[in-house]
């Protein structure tokens, strides 16, 4: 129920959410992120908010990159920061998109603005959706052309997916049981009201022996 032709379209990306301070690359929750130096090299010295992306279907790939300390140089040699948002950019969405489309220009292997086109209503949205899913894509992502630059949830901002999701931080582990016994039993995780709850399906032997900390 919005006016499709109102909002720059882009890809959603199934990256590790980044963000450039201007001088260092950070998790959204302030946490150092462990690149070579080069992999920022040239980057402008101006907040931007991203996705440390490799490709679609690769999640599993660049969460484990980001999240290791002994990450070698050739290890990044495949990912790109795509900058979806200017933090400090004081305009609307549409003049934020003209300045992110300027960082192409850099000419960077590293560095890339993520795609912003426009649709003309929901049909060709839906079309727009069904055609990246096909090619394993997670979604679409809608954002308000006079939006200026918020943090945390908006009405300017929206998903559009084939299915709704929803995201939790894990705060803990729960001990198995019968065949699990000594192993990971349930994830506990925290979502963004608080709200703590166990997740038990989905994990492999192996991280169950073996769980980050």
């Amino acid at each position: 129920d919005v006016a499709v032709d109102q909002y720059w379209i882009s890809e959603k990306l199934d990256g590790v959410r980044g963000r450039w301070d201007g001088h260092r690359l950070v998790t959204r929750n302030g946490y150092p992120i462990r690149a070579p130096s080069w992999f920022t090299q040239g980057w402008p010295a101006k907040p931007m908010d991203g996705e440390l992306w490799i490709g679609r279907g690769r999640f599993d790939e660049i969460s484990a990159l980001v999240r290791s300390a002994e990450s070698s140089a050739a290890d990044w040699r495949s990912v790109r920061f795509m900058v979806f948002d200017l933090p400090a950019h004081a305009g609307t969405f549409s003049a934020r998109v003209a300045d992110m489309v300027a960082l192409d220009q850099l000419a960077l292997a590293t560095l890339n603005a993520v795609p912003q086109y426009r649709l003309a209503d929901e049909a060709a949205l839906r079309r727009e959706l069904q055609r990246v899913t096909a090619l394993g894509g997670e979604g679409l992502m809608l954002h308000h052309q006079d939006a200026l630059y918020r943090t945390g949830r908006s009405a300017a901002l929206l998903k559009f997916k084939d299915h709704d999701d929803a995201e939790a931080w894990v705060v803990g582990y729960t001990a198995g049981q019968g065949k699990y016994t000594g192993l990971v039993g349930a994830l506990i995780v925290a979502d963004e009201q608080g709200r703590r709850f166990r997740l038990g399906s989905g994990l492999s032997d192996a991280e169950r022996a073996a769980p980050p900390a």
